[in-house]
């Protein structure tokens, strides 16, 4: 069973250094702010809070992909000073935290510049592990992967979920198992072989998939069989190419949006980086934040971000900070961390 958080006592805290992995991969900072309940709880308990994470795919130590600009965000959120480590020499960082008045708050420098993280490798993970005392994972986003800051630390610290990983667990847990039917879910953008995987795992609870945009051909190609879906029927191209669907699949989509009582939506429906190509995703956002009696479940950077500058994304009951990490544990497939956290040093 994965261990929370949350069934932790403050005074099982006190004096501990906690290291905490967030997700700071974002164009924004969306994604770490919803972890802003558990780190604020963190610092207000523990003797010192080491921040762990991440940025892009970089090749080398690029200087663009720095996490020292997050260190004066993390201040600012929690009203306390954040110290950068702009290194890796482990020991002299231990020294510094020792040293460190209670309550300091520490974010060490983008571990994928570090080819182990990628690597999940143990030797990575032990080294982390020399500055803590506790590990909080509260980066679901990135829990489908095995990196080492991920999984492999889990073996050397006790480990636990942070409170938004338990929101995510528990909340996709509920549209999987138990959801409110009709359950509606709603697919598109790209990322086709994930979305396949979703398919075929929830299509016996599932009363329809809405499929949209660019991912409408591919999903015909691929699956056969499956009566539940419901494709878009018109679209919008460019250069010969699909961009947004039309106003025949908008109607057909809003209808099985208002008999639904949980949706679940990851992936636009059309290439929304183009104004121009927006409408089909506007036209779902709206149909679905007006269904007062369902569930909404929505997640995926490029929706999320698309819904927030609607400022539609709080009109949803639950907004997971997955893309590929929310598709796979729709998929019924085992995330690293998720087992990690089952299986870590207690």
């Amino acid at each position: 069973m994965v261990r929370f958080l949350s069934q932790l006592k403050p005074v099982n805290l006190k004096d501990k250094v906690c290291l905490l992995r967030l997700d700071f991969n974002t164009d924004d900072n969306w994604r770490w702010l919803a972890s802003l309940p558990t780190l604020k709880l963190l610092t207000a308990h523990c003797q010192a809070v080491v921040i762990l994470s991440h940025k892009g795919r970089p090749a080398g130590r690029e200087k663009r992909l720095s996490l020292k600009r997050y260190a004066k965000d993390i201040s600012r959120a929690i009203k306390k000073p954040v110290s950068f480590a702009p290194h890796f020499r482990f020991p002299e960082i231990k020294k510094i935290i020792q040293s460190s008045p209670k309550k300091s708050v520490f974010l060490l420098e983008n571990l994928r510049f570090l080819k182990e993280e990628g690597d999940n490798s143990s030797a990575l993970a032990k080294r982390l592990a020399t500055l803590g005392d506790l590990y909080i994972n509260d980066a679901f986003a990135v829990s489908h992967r095995a990196n080492a800051s991920i999984s492999a630390i889990t073996k050397f610290l006790p480990s636990f979920a942070g409170f938004e990983l338990e929101a995510e667990i528990k909340n996709l847990s509920r549209v999987i198992k138990k959801p409110q039917k009709p359950l509606v879910v709603i697919l598109g953008g790209l990322k086709i072989e994930d979305k396949l995987r979703v398919v075929k795992n929830l299509h016996r609870t599932a009363s329809a998939f809405l499929i949209g945009g660019a991912l409408n051909t591919a999903i015909i190609h691929k699956i056969s069989g499956i009566g539940k879906l419901v494709l878009s029927e018109d679209f919008k191209y460019e250069k010969g190419a699909i961009r947004d669907i039309g106003p025949k699949s908008i109607k057909k989509f809003g209808k099985e949006i208002l008999t639904a009582r949980t949706i679940i939506w990851n992936g636009p429906a059309g290439d929304i980086t183009k104004p121009k190509f927006t409408a089909g995703t506007k036209a779902i956002a709206r149909a679905v934040t007006a269904n007062l009696k369902s569930f909404k479940i929505v997640g995926g950077g490029e929706t999320v971000a698309f819904l927030k500058k609607l400022k539609l994304d709080k009109k949803f009951d639950f907004v997971s900070t997955g893309g590929g990490a929310m598709l796979d544990f729709l998929a019924g497939k085992k995330l690293p961390g998720l087992e990690a956290l089952k299986i870590n040093k207690r």
